[in-house]
């Protein structure tokens, strides 16, 4: 060993800026994809328009993204208002282009509104907005996440 250059331990590396975002959008698309199939599913069961689905779609994903958010923070002791700010601070983005992503494809591929929840373009349509709406919202949580925003501040309460 050279005694002129420091020796640096090898500790746990640290997983890179692409690596988190992913799994932070992962996250995000988890609770959106909850939220966003039971929406579809009630409102086509139901026999809804498409705004009325559509809306209850939105408010799902919210809900149900925000809540795996919650999990974690109330866990770690945080309160309840602490720990909505630091759920909407770092998901509030993320799933609205989520949710406009994936719910103007919805909309635009043709019969996929009016499929019936036994139709093969109903879940094929539904998988694949699901999977653009990821897409599209990889690249807002690296940004977020490198500006020490988004997951970036859930990531620093969590047990």
């Amino acid at each position: 060993m050279n005694p002129s250059k420091p020796c640096h331990s090898a500790g746990p590396a640290r997983p890179s800026l692409n690596a988190i975002a992913a799994a932070a959008t992962l996250h995000c698309l988890s609770g959106c994809a909850v939220g966003e199939v039971a929406g579809m599913i009630i409102g086509t069961a139901l026999g809804w328009s498409n705004a009325g689905t559509v809306l209850l779609a939105v408010v799902l994903a919210f809900l149900s993204s925000y809540s795996l958010t919650l999990r974690p923070l109330l866990q770690s002791g945080l309160g309840v208002a602490g720990a909505l700010r630091i759920a909407l601070a770092a998901d509030t983005l993320s799933i609205a282009v989520m949710e406009a992503v994936d719910n103007a494809l919805m909309l635009a591929i043709p019969g996929a509104m009016a499929a019936t929840l036994d139709s093969g373009l109903f879940w094929a349509s539904l998988a694949l907005s699901l999977a653009v709406a990821g897409l599209a919202a990889f690249p807002v949580n690296r940004w977020l996440i490198g500006r020490g925003r988004g997951h970036a501040l859930a990531h620093a309460h969590h047990p």
